[in-house]
């Protein structure tokens, strides 16, 4: 049999791993020879070279992964590949086809897995290798349709060995994208808006583990992210692969998703020692509405939680992202708010605020109609309005949510924000609300986006725009050395000139005048290029003595 999988990736940065798992599953266990190929593309592709793309190799069997981010692109894609290629089989996998197979089978697929796939697909390869229809019926996890009729197989149990999916042919397309690893599968929690909720946790083995974590340390990748979807709710286990990634020697950033408050004290002592930049954390909150946690069924220790997460930001080591969820049931604008204020307090390095989706799949969707909560019909099935939260009132938070999207979610105006928030006593939510309202093209060029966040902040109480301007040159420079500083900030040219030269003999090489700024008292100061956080990505800023005119 020949096929081909397919992965339509959010980006190009990012590497599907699902295709390989199921690539590798048809290595390990067909039992017939056959040829799979994976094709990877991303949905801001144009259709007909995706399938340009699939078709080059004249496959008899097409799987695509699906998934709320490539959903709306799969029809055009389905029925590309029925007029390119006449008696093509397709089969959709993945979470947006396997919990709701009956649509997808009479849209275009012909056959759905649901579940794992490495075991399965590799089934069907040779039930339709050897055109043997009634062994459809015993492939696990299996839907077609029968007659016009649903048929849809039990699945099997789940998968308790580790498949290596990174063979050669992986490595050679990665191409440097961020890398992705699963060491363990399920999830212990209940969360009624997630698709892992109660899936019994599978632990692979970790000397396993660890010969793959080498194996993409070498790869050329600059990120790899670990897709366990709380990848400390073992306590012993995740120490010991942390202290493994802390003692590799390499470049790379490890991505994880954590509970906080789960973190024991010795795994905290553990990752104060990591290099900075080793370690990214992202960690879910969700919200600190407690009856609206347990609405959803999350369990979280709130105020463990906020202590460990300062404790790593004390560190100044590890880049730390918190998520908030707007739209959770019991949860209104003004409770909201002050769970927005609470988890910027935290001073993480970004706070990202989803909207709710109600996935197919998940506990949350099947109690919509009886909790009154309206989304829409097409993926990512976000939430439209719901007796907390009006439609107006979730505009505010997508506008809100943008502004902080440009500013501090981006690393960027980080001195500026910090004085704002502070002279002018506004509570953070009031002041994101405030400029996502005044400052809504948040598409613009750097240098003209600065200007219009500085008009907005110079209009707030108590706010001194000598300060205002020092605090966004510094700002500037430390994000981009100095290259889209805006014209309204250039002055003081003879000093800035002064600045580069004094700044060149000082380290012995050349400071270019565009990365050079004078604050309003005078001090020359410019960014350092040789000297960028780690963790924050920004540069450092250095001042130097200046002449009188």
């Amino acid at each position: 049999m020949n096929a081909t999988l397919l992965a339509v990736n959010a980006k190009y940065v990012h590497a599907s791993l699902a295709v390989w798992f199921v690539a590798g599953g048809a290595a390990k266990y067909a039992q017939m020879p056959h040829t799979v190929r994976v094709a990877e593309a991303t949905i801001n592709q144009n259709p007909a070279d995706i399938l340009a793309r699939v078709c080059a190799g004249s496959p008899e069997l097409v799987g695509i992964s699906a998934y709320i981010w490539n959903a709306a692109l799969l029809p055009e894609l389905l029925a590309g590949l029925r007029a390119r290629l006449p008696g093509v089989r397709v089969l959709l996998g993945g979470p947006e086809a396997g919990h709701n197979p009956a649509h997808w089978l009479t849209n275009g697929a012909d056959y759905v897995l649901c579940g794992e796939g490495e075991r399965n697909f590799a089934a069907l390869l040779d039930a339709l290798s050897a055109r043997d229809s009634a062994a459809l019926g015993t492939i696990p996890g299996l839907c077609f349709l029968a007659d016009g009729t649903l048929r849809q197989n039990p699945q099997a149990p789940p998968l308790q060995e580790l498949l290596d999916p990174y063979s050669d042919n992986y490595f050679s397309a990665l191409d440097g994208r961020i890398a992705y690893i699963e060491t363990a599968r399920g999830c212990p929690f209940q969360c009624a808006y997630c698709l892992s909720a109660g899936e019994k946790v599978r632990f692979f083995p970790l000397d396993a583990v660890k010969s793959q974590l080498d194996a993409l340390a070498q790869s050329g990748t600059q990120t790899i992210k670990l897709v366990d979807r709380t990848f400390n709710c073992h306590a012993q286990r995740a120490h010991e692969l942390l202290e493994y990634v802390i003692a590799m020697q390499t470049d790379c950033c490890f991505h994880f998703e954590v509970a906080a408050d789960l973190f024991d004290e010795r795994t905290l002592a553990l990752l104060q020692t990591a290099p900075p930049g080793r370690i990214q954390l992202e960690i879910g909150l969700q919200s600190f509405h407690m009856p609206t946690l347990d609405a959803v069924s999350r369990k979280t220790d709130l105020e463990k939680a906020q202590k460990n997460i300062r404790r790593l930001l004390a560190g100044r080591n590890i880049h730390i992202h918190i998520d908030l969820i707007a739209g959770l049931p019991l949860e209104t604008l003004p409770i909201f708010e002050q769970s927005f204020n609470r988890a910027y307090a935290l001073d993480a390095h970004m706070l990202q605020i989803g909207f709710l989706k109600l996935l197919h799949g998940s506990r949350l969707r099947a109690q919509a109609q009886d909790l009154d909560i309206r989304f829409r019909s097409e993926p990512p099935y976000e939430i439209i309005r719901s007796p907390w939260l009006s439609k107006a009132e979730l505009d505010i938070i997508r506008r809100t949510e943008n502004a902080l999207q440009a500013t501090a979610n981006k690393g960027r105006f980080l001195s500026l924000l910090a004085y704002v928030l502070t002279a002018s006593g506004l509570p953070p939510f009031a002041f994101f609300r405030g400029l996502g309202e005044s400052v809504q093209n948040h598409a613009t060029a750097l240098e003209q986006y600065a200007a219009q966040l500085f008009s907005y902040c110079a209009t707030l109480p108590n706010v001194d725009e000598n300060t205002l301007r020092d605090c966004m040159i510094c700002d500037l420079l430390s994000m981009s050395k100095g290259k889209n500083m805006p014209q309204f900030l250039k002055s003081h040219g003879a000093k800035r000139k002064q600045t580069a030269a004094a700044a060149s003999a000082a380290l012995g090489r050349t400071i270019d005048y565009n990365e050079t700024a004078v604050l309003s008292g005078g001090t020359g100061i410019f960014a350092d290029s040789e000297k960028r956080d780690a963790v924050t990505g920004l540069y450092a800023l250095r001042k130097t003595l200046l002449t009188a005119e």
